[in-house]
């Protein structure tokens, strides 16, 4: 039987942990993460990391293993995730489980990403420069009009992200998500992809009371201890930013909490929408 990497993903909140965990279990597997957030070490409340009893279940990959200083991207989890699952197959193991709703992470792993264009320091450094003052909104909507095709395909909450999308196609002219590549890379495994969903009303539901545990958990005190790092693009994402405004004295704290479930909730949406384009794609309704 060829070997077979399972890759489990889905919207934020849906269940992904607890199913990769029982997955891995069953199959004597470690569960690898594809989580482009949960592997940060100073980030552990605000991404949702798997607490102490689902780490001890199984063996885990690529958790806190980084830190936000460092400018790591999908294209760095393909050069060190494909030669660890190619360890782990050659020590054994028929199956593999995989976790994480990151979606270039898993088109990474299964694909390989095209190299993008070296960035332009200048050009750079002025989208930046509009990102700290017009702020990610503004430059969503100029990727928009730019490049539509990649507006609709990535995380337009990501400062990061968008000026990295914007930049590729002054650059190039051809839009970001492009640089995937049109014939997949080999890979000496058979993959399979499942995608876990909940109804809409009980995975809104979820992901209002996993903010609400998030702050007594202390989100808070997590996030001012990041103050120092707030502009490096790991800190630009939902549940970070808005408690930094809050921080600011720009809102109150019932305010960032709302507007937290409201964000991530248009994140699991964009999810769905990501993994509805893939074909390839085993749904479970959880």
């Amino acid at each position: 039987m060829k070997r077979k990497l399972i890759i489990v993903t889905g919207p934020t909140a849906v269940g992904k942990t607890d199913y990769s965990i029982s997955l891995a279990r069953e199959y004597d597997s470690p569960v690898i993460s594809c989580d482009s957030r949960q592997i940060f070490k100073e980030m552990s409340i605000g991404t949702a990391v798997p607490d102490a009893s689902q780490l001890a279940a199984v063996k885990h990959y690529f958790i806190q293993c980084r830190s936000v200083t460092e400018n790591y991207t999908a294209g760095d989890y393909e050069i060190e995730a494909i030669p660890l699952i190619e360890c782990l197959f050659n020590g054994g193991h028929e199956v593999l489980v995989m976790s994480g709703g990151s979606g270039f992470y898993v088109d990474a792993i299964c694909h390989g990403l095209d190299a993008l264009p070296d960035a332009d320091p200048v050009r750079r450094a002025e989208l930046t420069a509009r990102l700290a003052e017009e702020g990610v909104e503004s430059l969503a909507e100029e990727l928009k009009r730019l490049d539509p095709v990649s507006w609709a395909a990535i995380d337009i909450r990501n400062g990061h992200r968008v000026v990295r999308a914007i930049e590729v196609f002054l650059q190039t002219g051809r839009p970001f998500v492009s640089f995937k590549l049109t014939e997949p890379k080999p890979r000496s495994f058979d993959i399979e992809k499942i995608c876990l969903t909940r109804p809409r009303e009980d995975l809104y539901s979820r992901i209002d009371r996993r903010v609400l545990k998030m702050m007594d958990d202390g989100l808070v005190d997590e996030v001012r201890s990041l103050t120092g790092f707030r502009d490096l693009p790991a800190l630009r994402t939902v549940g970070y930013k808005e408690i930094f405004d809050y921080l600011d004295g720009n809102i109150p704290l019932d305010e960032a909490i709302r507007l937290i479930q409201r964000n991530t909730r248009h994140y699991a949406r964009k999810q769905l929408t990501w993994w509805k384009r893939d074909p390839a794609v085993k749904w479970v309704e959880l």
